[in-house]
């Protein structure tokens, strides 16, 4: 008898090793149970995510299995135990509870019975309960690697995924080397989304010899969704916005598109610029973003960029819109941002301020000088950063 007990575990421990899937072991255990040990019912408690499941229901009816709770009905026992006499109400039918431990929690338990109740001599499912309970703690171990094996590749593929998805953004955020060439503007710009991919968004570019259109954006949120969302904004953005565009039409364009892709869940906070390098007007509409500090290199003050109107989704139609426009004097520098640089995670609080970003740009240095120092702060400060960065910076000749 000792001997077939240890080929029982023997062949068991050999299945395992061989890898098979979930289904295929536990269609292996049940034949063990019922034709070699002659064991009539079986049910297989395991928690997973938190929540217990039936893993295996043998010889019961779904709904006997369902109407058993693990919290209610076999929490309390922490050893075998054969319930033979006492048989509690909803575990009639069932010889013995086998509780399954891992690190003292349970992570499993096992409802044995026999099918013939009157059958003379030592029950089956009494005489081999050590070797269930050894046979099912080797088995519910390897579910429970199984279960964690497919997380870890789950995990992989997610790690995959968000990586494909940071690179192809990474190529819809213009580097420096894409922006556009002229001597009468430097432009510096910084990117650093928060999770691998973002809802920042930024670009430059020429609409004709003489304008230069510039915007920078921000979703709502974080992650895959707002990287969704701005990359198709994106792409609406460079299709609606041209040399002889409409400002207030063009926000009213770009809140319909809006609202058509992110269905109320999302909104955008946008500040968008037109600059003509010839008669250096400025005109912008600030949608809900924060205010891009300009500095005057004339009067040598900054000027926040405030006119425009609620951010894009936030309502089916924006109310308002009030175009601003401004004279750039050389030696000027503007400075567009997103939250992420102004609100740092201070335990529960959440500081925000953009006098540390105001009091780099508030000088006549050169825009290159300043971004050093935006950088140095935002390295300092990166633990406490939880928001995607962005930075675009223009320094007019």
């Amino acid at each position: 008898m000792y001997k077939d007990r240890l080929n029982i575990i023997l062949d068991i421990a050999q299945t395992i090793n061989e890898d098979h899937s979930i289904e295929d072991l536990l269609a292996e255990f049940e034949i063990l149970l019922r034709e070699e040990l002659e064991v009539g019912k079986v049910l297989v408690f395991t928690k997973s995510n938190n929540v217990w499941q039936n893993l295996l229901i043998s010889g019961v009816t779904i709904q006997e299995a369902e109407a058993i709770s693990v919290e209610d009905d076999l929490l309390q026992y922490s050893n075998i135990e054969s319930i033979t006499v006492s048989h509690p109400p909803k575990l009639k039918g069932f010889d013995a509870v086998i509780p399954l431990f891992h690190r003292f929690k349970a992570i499993g338990f096992v409802l044995i019975g026999d099918i013939e109740e009157e059958q003379q001599g030592i029950s089956p499912t009494i005489k081999h309960l050590k070797l269930i309970q050894i046979i099912s703690n080797l088995i519910i171990v390897f579910v429970e690697n199984k279960r964690m094996q497919s997380a870890l590749l789950e995990q992989e593929v997610l790690k995959k995924e968000m990586e494909l998805a940071s690179r192809i953004q990474n190529q819809l955020v213009p580097s420096e080397d894409q922006l556009p060439q002229t001597n009468k503007l430097n432009i510096h710009t910084y990117y650093k989304p928060h999770m691998g991919v973002g809802g920042d968004y930024y670009d430059i570019f020429k609409l004709s010899r003489q304008n230069i259109g510039f915007c920078i954006a921000d979703v709502s949120g974080k992650g895959i969704a707002a990287a969704m969302l701005m990359s198709n904004f994106q792409a609406v953005m460079r299709s609606l916005f041209t040399t002889g565009s409409n400002f207030k039409k063009l926000i009213h364009q770009l809140n319909e598109r809006v609202n058509a892709s992110a269905n109320n869940e999302k909104f955008i906070t946008l500040f968008i610029g037109r600059y003509n390098l010839v008669t250096r007007r400025l005109s912008y509409v600030n949608a809900g973003h924060l205010p891009p500090i300009l500095y005057d290199g004339k009067k040598k003050q900054l000027i926040p960029l405030e006119k425009g109107s609620i951010g894009l989704g936030m309502l089916d139609f924006v109310p308002s819109i009030e175009v601003g426009k401004v004279h750039i004097p050389k030696g000027s520098k503007l400075l567009a941002f997103t939250d992420g640089v102004v609100e740092l995670e201070d335990g529960s609080n959440i500081d925000s301020s953009t006098e540390e970003i105001e009091s780099v740009i508030n000088n006549p240095e050169n825009l290159e000088a300043n971004f050093d120092v935006l950088r140095k702060i935002i390295g300092q400060f990166e633990d406490k950063v939880f928001d995607d960065i962005s930075l675009l910076g223009i320094e007019f000749q």
